[in-house]
């Protein structure tokens, strides 16, 4: 797959920042105020606008954000040269040390098979430490079925021959519990459905195309790129009407849990 954007990623950063800060609400780690000897981890950190909020919260921790994409890393730094940015796989993380806090902001739904992935990265924080996630859960949304529907029409279909998103359905909130409760001492899971005002369908397009729609149209030559875009902002005119003020409310569901190491 080709490389993330950061700049088509950050055009909607408010709003992908968002979930991050109600996520690090949640967040309690004891310790010297400003976080002062804390390790913290920030897995798929992006442009690095998630770490800029452990940052602003941990301004003393020893903070590393870890992404896959050169041109994210290379973003992150410039936005906070004070910390520290590597390249690293969530799915093959493997920390030398202890984290007292592994913060994962829309980065985990990239990652296939959570039964294990999961469990696996809580064994890599510190007791008392914090393992954060917030997850996308929105593949069953119109805003993602439309793009499997249109990967499916004629004009489209022999580019997707043996096509896989690489991501899977999420699992529910009491299934991430069970996952994290034999080894934490508290587990905190709940859902929260986001409903963005958008101002056209044109936008959610935009949206998307740093996100859910890459694989999609990374498989393309580019005039079938610009077709299926068009096909896909079609279908986004269809299914989110506008409302009173004109725009379109996107509906994003995301699931969060915070477990506490024993």
């Amino acid at each position: 797959m080709a490389d993330w954007n950061p700049a088509l990623y950050s055009r909607f950063e408010d709003e992908r920042t968002r979930p991050a800060r109600d996520l690090l609400a949640r967040c309690r780690l004891d310790g010297a105020p400003g976080g002062a000897g804390l390790r913290i981890a920030d897995l798929g950190c992006g442009p690095g606008n998630s770490t800029e909020l452990l940052f602003e919260r941990f301004p003393q921790a020893e903070i590393t954000g870890f992404d896959t994409s050169e041109a994210m890393l290379t973003q992150a730094r410039r936005r906070l040269p004070t910390c520290r940015f590597e390249q690293g796989d969530i799915g093959r993380f493997q920390a030398e040390r202890p984290f007292d806090l592994l913060f994962a902001n829309a980065s985990l739904q990239w990652v296939l098979g959570h039964e294990s992935l999961v469990p696996a990265l809580f064994a890599q924080v510190a007791p008392g430490g914090l393992l954060a996630a917030q997850i996308p859960d929105n593949l069953a949304e119109p805003s993602q079925t439309a793009m499997r529907a249109i990967a499916a029409e004629p004009e489209f279909a022999d580019f997707f021959e043996g096509f896989s998103e690489a991501r899977e359905a999420v699992a529910t909130r009491v299934t991430y519990y069970d996952w994290l409760i034999r080894e934490a001492s508290e587990v905190d899971v709940w859902t929260t459905v986001y409903e963005h005002p958008m101002e056209s369908a044109e936008a959610i397009t935009d949206w998307f195309r740093s996100t859910g729609l890459k694989p999609f149209i990374d498989r393309l030559p580019e005039r079938e790129r610009e077709r299926f875009l068009g096909r896909y902002t079609q279908e986004m005119t269809r299914l989110y009407s506008e409302r009173a003020d004109g725009r379109r409310l996107l509906a994003f569901p995301r699931l969060f849990f915070v477990a506490r190491r024993r």
